[in-house]
């Protein structure tokens, strides 16, 4: 386990679950068992006023709070480890809360990250005994980077390296029609490294493309696991910009999906073409020839170019989050997401709107003709088996439901104009 560097406060998220709720929510039914999650969060928030408290799912609470230090982060969860009698049920029901939770350096916490170590701490703790916290998973951006470099060779040897899925949801479908890999880096003595520190000192260490193409393989080998499962989905990989210009890389990943006949798509950033917009056109048109997909990623947030948007072989663009987001809550953003979404159509391009997190957005995006839409609200990025499971169950079509309201508002709305 890392310490955290001296002097600098912790951000700490803890996913907490109910060691008994199972059993209860069958003996008692659902209504009580709901109650029983509420009536933990507020204990829960009783007990740290100054903590964010949410439930946030079935049997599922997230807290989130700031410490000194390590001591002091376990010294304030360290009331949660004791049961206590349910006032829902009364005395004869005792109730044992499971934590898991992680912590990183206040000043580079990064939200998406610590909900993942806190998804992994949780799944540890439930196969230890649950009356034992265990220590926070820490996350610590790298300090050496030519450390860090090598390290990162090794762990393309080692399989430190993994990935996990986003799905993309299709709005007129109501289906998941394709996904994103991201990669992580769990290290054995950091823990898990931010893509933010590790994927910049692969590109400026050379070993971006190794990397990438272990992704491709990772992920060649998982489609196939989801096509055995009735699911025969296209996966997008995010290729850096250096690479779009490596005459190296791009024969082996073209040989790797023709041997394979994998269905890829590879996400590309606008900007990353200008650095060698030859070479990277000419090479993105021959794996289009090939049938990769080509996506343009983070629309918006760089120097957006006309001109080479036109050239580029690209079947989809995505709209960056920074306009998402505010999309109920700017005057302009809606604007700029539409006439995106108008421009993109009429390129014959498919348009994927990343930072869905609310029904709201998700409806409005929806108003707006947008096709297919990524982010929280439709999933967290997870691991290939919990993928299975949600396409399995279709958990995304409740989705529909919930953003009619926001639909039905907006109609009102428009009824009244």
């Amino acid at each position: 386990m890392p310490a955290a560097p001296r002097g600098e406060r912790l951000q700490a998220l803890a996913l907490v679950q109910i060691v008994e709720f199972g059993a209860l929510r069958r003996r008692h039914g659902p209504d009580v068992a709901d109650a029983l999650v509420l009536e933990a969060a507020e204990r829960i928030a009783a007990a740290l006023p100054d903590a964010t408290v949410a439930a946030i799912g079935r049997n599922l609470i997230e807290l989130g709070l700031v410490a000194a230090d390590i001591a002091e982060l376990e010294d304030r969860l360290a009331p949660l480890r004791t049961p206590f009698d349910s006032g829902t049920i009364g005395r004869s029901c005792r109730l044992t809360l499971t934590l898991g939770v992680a912590a990183a350096p206040l000043s580079s916490a990064d939200a998406v990250e610590l909900v993942e170590a806190a998804e992994r701490a949780l799944a540890a703790a439930r196969r230890g005994k649950p009356e034992v916290m265990p220590a926070p998973e820490i996350i610590l951006h790298a300090t050496d980077e030519s450390v860090l470099r090598d390290e990162l060779r090794q762990a393309i040897v080692r399989d430190e390296l993994f990935v996990q899925y986003q799905p993309k949801l299709h709005l007129r479908r109501r289906a998941i029609t394709s996904v994103e890999a991201l990669i992580r880096w769990t290290h054995p003595r950091r823990g898990l490294v931010l893509p933010s520190d590790f994927i910049p000192a692969a590109e400026r260490s050379g070993e971006i493309g190794p990397m990438t193409l272990w992704t491709l393989r990772r992920v060649i080998a998982d489609q196939r696991v989801l096509a055995r499962n009735g699911h025969e989905l296209p996966i997008f990989i995010n290729i850096a910009g250096v690479l779009l210009s490596d005459s190296d890389f791009v024969d082996a990943a073209a040989a790797l999906i023709e041997a394979s006949g994998a269905s890829i798509g590879f996400e590309i950033t606008e900007t990353s073409v200008i650095r060698e917009p030859e070479a990277a056109i000419r090479n993105l048109q021959r794996l289009a020839d090939l049938g990769v997909a080509i996506t343009i990623d983070d629309y918006g947030a760089g120097l957006s170019s006309l001109a080479y948007l036109k050239q580029l072989p690209a079947s989809e663009l995505k709209i960056d989050k920074l306009f998402v987001t505010q999309l109920s809550s700017s005057h302009r953003d809606p604007l700029i997401v539409r006439s995106t979404i108008d421009l993109a159509h009429a390129l014959e391009m498919e348009v994927v709107a990343e930072g869905v997190e609310t029904s709201t957005s998700l409806a409005l995006l929806s108003v707006m003709g947008c096709d297919l839409v990524q982010g929280f609200l439709i999933s967290r990025p997870v691991a290939l088996e919990t993928l299975l499971v949600y396409l399995r169950e279709e958990r995304y079509n409740s989705l529909f439901n919930e953003a009619r309201s926001p639909l039905d508002r907006l109609a009102a709305v428009r009824a009244q104009a």
